[in-house]
């Protein structure tokens, strides 16, 4: 069975040491990644494959939705991992545009425990109805709403004590936020950056 699978596994792993002969040897050796992505568990996401990155340069994890929500355990050992351990440089949490999360977040159904999962996601919609109602297009408006969700995760995780203890000693770690758009392939960097304990007061 998956035949096909494991044919493509051995024609990408010849590849890989056809064009470097040492390369799974290096990767044997450790793991070092600058790069922490924290994106939805959509298939048509593939952290490394978008950003052009080789297996060991990007740490990733994912969820339904891109979430950070800070009593979800499984989330947080991989946060404190990627700091702590790691010590890496960038995390990116990265949202998408037209994710069927946020979509299931408001579209009004109940869909059992997933709705648990993606309450945040109504909260910032909540506190942003303003801003959110005044889009008449349905399409724009959920796009919108993906935006503000990556914003309000941006905030979450620098908010963490594993950021924070790790700005508190000098270790240099930014968080970025943005939007991958499955019709273009392209990111969109929403500015939000934060790199230090100040940066929380600008985004709301």
């Amino acid at each position: 069975m998956l035949d096909h699978l494991k044919a493509n596994n051995r024609a990408w792993a010849h590849s890989k040491i056809a064009a470097d002969p040492g390369f799974f040897k290096r990767l044997e050796a450790q793991q070092a990644p600058e790069y922490f992505w924290i994106g939805c568990s959509d298939s048509r996401v593939p952290a490394n494959e978008i950003c052009g990155l080789d297996p060991g340069e990007m740490f990733v994890h994912r969820n339904v939705a891109n979430l950070a929500p800070p009593q979800d355990a499984n989330y947080l050992s991989v946060l404190q991992f990627a700091v702590d351990v790691l010590k890496v440089k960038h995390i990116l949490v990265v949202g998408h545009y037209g994710c069927g999360g946020v979509r299931a977040a408001v579209g009004g159904e109940r869909l059992g425990l997933i709705d648990h999962w993606l309450h945040p996601i109504r909260e910032v919609c909540h506190d942003h109805r303003h801003e959110l109602d005044a889009i008449g297009d349905e399409r724009q408006r959920l796009d919108r709403l993906c935006e503000l969700n990556v914003m309000r995760k941006v905030r979450n995780v620098a908010s963490d004590v594993f950021v924070q203890d790790a700005w508190t000693r000098g270790q240099e770690t930014s968080v970025h936020g943005w939007v991958y758009s499955l019709a273009s392939g392209l990111v969109t960097d929403l500015n939000v950056t934060m790199s230090q304990p100040a940066d929380l007061d600008r985004l709301d």
